[in-house]
């Protein structure tokens, strides 16, 4: 009988927080990875990029309470290697700065398991940073030192040289120190350094519920305290806090500290999403809507199949594309087919997908809904003519009611369906409860309704809730599907795009 192949673990920093400061390594190794341990500072969202059949396992330390000890940690990472499998070891920061992945790797060398360190983006280094703190310059100073701010209690005797460090260094970060904060500012003026010190604490850091207080030696533990500062946090201690007024960056975005939810559908979330988060946003991504394939492809497959007897295609949504496109190839067919018949779309989103099958849309309205496509059809004229259009099945009757006043013959398919998803709506509840979220937006009649519905057991609970929170509708018909579910709607931008439905959002919190 063989031996069973022994695995390998990946000791891997995910860094401070911020998705985007993930290395590429990093990630690599999350994406091939059989198993996932990871930290309570280590953003779950990190985890979306496992393997569907990975096992993702968390053992996060958060203020004293410990899913698993860090002895369990070591026996855990060793045995999942022992039975051939690829383990990452996910950690919040760099595994060697404070992260005890030195004590991990001596484990594994002891059992004989291969390992990698893959560096992370300290949170020492980078919160600072997007605190608007540079820990050197050559006008402050040119040393740093790292140190943490909760030694092993079980030591007699602390092996921190406070009497060097005091005066010798000239910025001091400390790690997991805010609820040791007193003592830390005690020691170092104890030891010669200047009670007028400046000092910051960071919460949070680089991510966008960052909170920042400073004072100096003398008080900052009196003002942490009071500011309700808590774990984790970062603390800076130096001449070079004093930049933080000029440098402070991060925190100036015009939408830091909203915290909005976003109900779009997930697959479609991600650019509106983006744009938000880039002005400083907390984005809760809470779809309201999924977009699944139809129940049946025969209709939209026979309408496929008799594509030379259409004279217009007439796509409202990006969606609509999606699907068409995917059946039209999975039929043996491609863009060539399409020639002869005229394409229209209802919006720019959706002249950007046709674009990229390679086909030019022949018209594109001036406002983006239903409406004003019919409007651009009468230009045209459309009597006698055939029009192919492939939607949802459940959507507004406008266009193709319109489209046959004017004499066409319209067929309508179904190209994909929306449902209301299972997700939970648990946290949306618990923070719309505590008034925790500034903002609820809204891109379609469908992502109100599902929205209204889901909370449908709340009853005017939730109207109640909602008078405290600011409502954002990409157009008018979603604002009127919004209105009439008794929300007050406070922001329609006037160009109906995420890219306008985001500076509307900009500008409403600007003005107040």
């Amino acid at each position: 009988m063989t031996e069973q192949k022994k695995g390998k673990v990946f000791l891997v920093g995910s860094g401070p927080g911020d998705p985007g400061l993930l290395t590429l390594k990093a990630k690599e190794c999350i994406e091939k990875a059989d198993v996932v341990v990871y930290d309570y500072l280590a953003n779950a969202v990190f985890l979306d990029y496992a393997k569907k059949d990975a096992e993702c396992i968390y053992v996060g330390k958060e203020g004293g309470r410990h899913t698993l000890g860090q002895d369990e940690i070591n026996r855990l990472i060793v045995d999942k290697a022992s039975e051939g499998l690829q383990v990452v070891r996910l950690k919040g920061g760099d595994p060697f700065i404070f992260g005890r992945g030195g004590e991990e790797a001596q484990e594994l060398v002891k059992a004989g398991i291969s390992f990698e360190v893959v560096p992370g983006v300290t949170s020492a280094i980078a919160v600072p940073a997007y605190a608007g703190i540079p820990l050197t310059h050559r006008d402050f100073t040119a040393t740093v030192a790292f140190v943490t701010g909760h030694e092993d209690p079980t030591k007699e005797t602390s092996n921190i040289a406070w009497d060097k460090l005091a005066t010798g260094i000239g910025t001091l970060v400390f790690l997991m120190g805010v609820g040791n904060l007193a003592n830390i500012a005690a020691s170092l003026m104890e030891h010669g350094r200047s009670p007028d010190t400046p000092v910051a604490v960071i919460r949070a850091g680089t991510v966008p519920g960052q909170r920042t207080v400073t004072g100096s030696l003398r008080n900052i533990a009196d003002i942490a305290q009071k500011e309700k500062i808590k774990p984790p946090a970062i603390i800076v201690v130096g001449d070079v806090v004093g930049l933080r007024k000029e440098l402070n960056w991060f925190e100036q975005r015009p939408l830091f500290g909203k915290r909005i939810v976003v109900t779009r559908a997930r697959e479609q979330a991600s650019d509106f999403v983006a744009c938000l988060t880039e002005l400083g946003a907390e984005c809760v991504e809470f779809p309201t809507i999924d977009v699944i394939p139809p129940k049946s492809w025969r209709d939209l497959d026979r309408a496929i199949g008799n594509l030379e007897s259409y004279q217009w295609l007439v796509f409202t949504s990006v969606n609509g594309v999606k699907y068409f496109f995917d059946r039209l190839e999975a039929s043996g067919q491609d863009a060539r087919n399409l020639k002869g018949i005229r394409i229209a779309a209802i919006g720019p989103k959706t002249a950007e997908a046709i674009r990229e099958k390679g086909v030019n849309p022949d018209l594109i309205p001036a406002e983006y809904r239903a409406e004003a496509v019919v409007e651009a059809f009468r230009k045209h004229g459309v009597k006698g003519l055939r029009i192919l259009l492939p939607r949802a099945a459940e959507a507004r009757e406008v266009l193709p009611l319109e489209l046959e006043k004017m004499g066409a013959t319209v067929e309508v398919v179904e190209a994909y369906r929306t449902v209301k998803p299972e997700g939970s709506k648990n946290q949306i509840k618990a923070m719309l409860e505590k008034g925790d979220i500034h903002m609820v937006t809204f891109t379609s009649s469908s992502t109100v309704n599902n929205f209204m519905e889901m909370f449908k057991a709340e009853g005017d609970q939730l109207l109640n809730w909602m008078e405290k929170v600011t409502v954002a509708c990409i157009g008018p018909v979603t604002a009127k599907t919004a209105e009439e579910r008794s929300l007050t709607v406070r922001i329609t931008p006037s160009d109906y795009t995420i890219e306008s439905l985001a500076k509307a959002i900009v500008d409403w919190f600007a003005q107040r």
